[in-house]
């Protein structure tokens, strides 16, 4: 199988894109992006992006109130808390932890192969994924991009999915014509630092670099005219040459098979949180708001200096008009702490459920601890981690073509056939004494392999099938040198350990 290709003419894409269309490719590629930019689906992105930061929409909150016009008026001199009780970046770490916090396991019968495969997609790689992970969680979908670095060593760079505007080649979203990738840059034109906005365009024959201004996609001055392979290694002559994968070099990652990003379904949840957290902080404050003075013969009539005056002085200056004393009388507005505690622990839970997580303190985990009330409080999260794990799956089949061509091209020789299965180590509480038990009782119902693959001490099936390997032909030699010495002491002269 030739595992990489020079570079083609895109005739057949070229043609589809021009079809019907009187505009050049990059004219149709200028107008998709200017209207991507401003869809709604890359602003969820950028805000699921944006809440994970804490960035949050509490933080534009402005205190109103009714104007004489009967329209709202910005009130400046209340009380404005802007708290971020950020339960939204809290989940998504939990959900990214659960499925790609360990590192991943590689079962092969080939063992050989199986090692070459860890020590490509090692700790580094799980790091990059892991961000993968939690940037789809953000987008709904993130992209894995395949290069050599300075020491021809294959690497996987993570793109957001706010930077990508693919072009799908069917309506299933599993294979592309071409993608483009939109990212600031900084630049100095003079003294001065200025951030433009470049453009890769990313298709079979390679990468362009391009300048997006004012809407337009324009040549980058810094970059050369044509596409670049995606490749270049030095030969077996001493020389660099260039190439292209046989496989479009982005793979996706989704979060699900719709590429609907979490936020959507835990935004309003979150909002609500941070509002009423918020207002309970204000009304707190509000010590002289938290009651309404009734003013009897005050002696002025500016609400504000009576303000002032009752905040610096602690007094208030009254007079008798007309035979009617003056004073004040007071009416208490209580703030019900309970209803709000009762209200955010309503919301939170909510928020867990519909973000599919988990909650840690769950009450199930308080008197009986057992594995089927462990599995209770993970049910959600598990479900969703068993349809997240499929399109991982999908994207490992990709992955692990492009480290075979990796591992081929380096000449440790071809894997191309051979059968290899990715395990996802969850990060889940378990009863280890009742796991252990039942690997136990399953000896002779199911062979080892699956046994040790399930056992909770096990986090790497193949490596440890090698362990034990060792450890029996070590046993079977340390009993044939015994059976050997005990032989040999009874030719000697009698047997020792006889009675």
């Amino acid at each position: 199988m030739p595992l990489f290709r020079k570079p083609i003419e895109q005739q057949r894409f070229n043609a589809r894109l021009r079809a019907g269309k009187p505009l050049t490719d990059l004219q149709f590629f200028a107008s998709e992006l200017r209207e991507w930019i401003a869809s709604r689906e890359r602003k969820e992105m950028l805000d699921g992006d944006r809440y994970y930061m804490g960035e949050q929409d509490i933080l534009a909150r402005r205190r109103m109130a009714i104007g004489p016009d009967g329209k709202l008026v910005v009130i400046d001199n209340l009380p404005n808390n802007k708290i971020v009780d950020n339960q939204y970046a809290k989940h998504v770490d939990q959900k990214a932890n659960y499925l790609l916090g360990q590192q991943i396991s590689f079962d092969c019968e080939n063992t050989a192969y199986a090692q070459e495969v860890k020590k490509v997609l090692g700790t580094k790689f799980m790091r990059t994924l892991r961000n993968a992970g939690i940037e789809s969680f953000n987008s709904g979908i993130s992209w894995l991009y395949p290069y050599y670095n300075r020491n021809n060593e294959l690497c996987f760079q993570m793109f957001p999915g706010y930077e990508i505007l693919p072009f799908w080649s069917d309506a299933a979203h599993t294979e592309l014509d071409a993608a483009l990738r939109l990212y600031p840059v900084e630049v100095y034109y003079g003294p001065k630092k200025r951030v433009v906005d470049k453009v890769d365009l990313f298709t079979p024959e390679g990468i362009t670099t391009y300048l997006f201004e004012n809407g337009m996609l324009l040549p980058d001055p810094d970059s050369a005219p044509n596409a670049q392979s995606y490749v270049t290694v030095n030969t077996a002559d001493g020389k660099r040459r260039s190439f292209n994968w046989e496989r479009f070099p982005l793979i996706p990652i989704k979060y699900n098979a719709k590429e609907i990003p979490l936020i959507r379904r835990g935004r309003g949840l979150q909002d609500a949180i941070n509002l009423l957290q918020s207002d309970f902080v204000n009304s707190m404050e509000e010590d002289a708001g938290s009651t309404i003075l009734v003013l009897k013969n005050y002696d002025g009539q500016d609400l504000g200096e009576f303000r002032r005056n009752l905040a610096t002085f602690r007094a208030i200056k009254t007079r008798t008009f007309e035979g009617k004393d003056g004073g004040v009388d007071s009416l208490e507005i209580k703030v019900n702490s309970e209803n709000y505690k009762t209200v955010i622990a309503l919301l939170k839970k909510a928020l867990i459920e519909n973000l599919r997580s988990y909650d840690a303190k769950d009450e199930r985990m308080g008197n009986n601890p057992n594995q089927m009330n462990i599995q209770s409080m993970y049910a959600d999260i598990d479900l969703d981690a068993n349809a997240m794990e499929t399109e991982l799956q999908a994207a490992f089949e990709e992955i692990l073509w492009f480290v075979n061509a990796y591992l081929a091209n380096a000449g440790k020789g071809s894997f191309e056939n051979e059968d290899i299965t990715v395990i996802f180590n969850r990060d889940i509480l378990i009863n280890e004494t009742e796991a252990i038990e039942n690997c136990v009782k399953s000896t002779g119902v199911i062979s080892d392999n699956t046994i040790i693959a399930m056992h909770p001490w096990v986090d790497d099936p193949a490596a440890e099938r090698e362990r034990l390997k060792k450890q029996k032909e070590e046993t079977e030699g340390d009993t044939y040198r015994n059976a050997f010495e005990r032989q040999r002491v009874g030719l000697a002269g009698g047997d020792p350990y006889a009675e």
